[in-house]
């Protein structure tokens, strides 16, 4: 598991076709985040911002977890967005 292969699946994640959910889109968002910059270290945005809040609750919950651990994971959920983007 390298840096190559994290770098890959970030732009692999933008070549699908088919839909994501927003659920999934969190996901993604939130290993991606906590990869790339580690534990959530901005203040929680107001509750009247629903979708800044959602994306900032979806990073939080990965307090903790390593880098690497969230480009693994990163890397498997882009995985099996392709196979359900490809058929």
């Amino acid at each position: 598991m390298c840096q190559a292969e994290f770098e890959m699946a970030c732009a692999a994640i933008k070549q699908l076709k088919g839909p994501v959910s927003d659920q999934e889109k969190l996901l993604v968002y939130s290993f991606y985040k906590q990869a790339t910059q580690g534990d959530c270290n901005i203040p929680a945005p107001p509750a009247t911002d629903v979708i800044a809040k959602a994306k900032w609750d979806a990073w939080n919950k990965n307090q903790g977890m390593s880098k690497m651990d969230a480009m693994r994971i990163y890397i498997a959920k882009v995985e099996e967005l392709k196979k359900n983007d490809a058929g």
